[in-house]
């Protein structure tokens, strides 16, 4: 398959299959976490997407509370399917960190 051909392929996929394809692509690139960034003083220095002030922790959250990719991104629209495949691969890699993070927002 040529890339000409994929990327026919990828534009007619839905929004959520969208973000299982680059789900696809990013576990299959090396083991990091591009545009995740711990700032201290900023969200009291949690993993964040890009210099922005949200929390990878929230965006687990959000999919815990029955949130779709789709619905996440709507409101975040400051956000890319790619944002979100970072921060839940973030999110796999450490689930100790993310736990913490959750359980010190619902204990505040």
């Amino acid at each position: 398959m040529t890339l000409k051909e994929l990327e026919t392929q990828l534009v007619s996929l839905t929004p959520d299959e969208k973000v299982q394809a680059i789900q696809i692509l990013t576990s299959s690139l090396a083991n990091n976490w591009p545009e995740i960034n711990k700032t201290p003083g900023v969200m009291g220095g949690d993993a964040c997407i890009r210099l922005t002030r949200i929390p990878v922790w929230l965006l687990v959250s959000y999919r815990r509370d029955g949130a779709n990719d789709a619905k996440i991104l709507e409101g975040h629209p400051d956000l890319s399917a790619a944002d979100l495949v970072n921060a839940f691969a973030y999110a796999d890699a450490h689930p100790d960190e993310i736990e913490r993070a959750i359980r010190d927002q619902e204990e505040a």
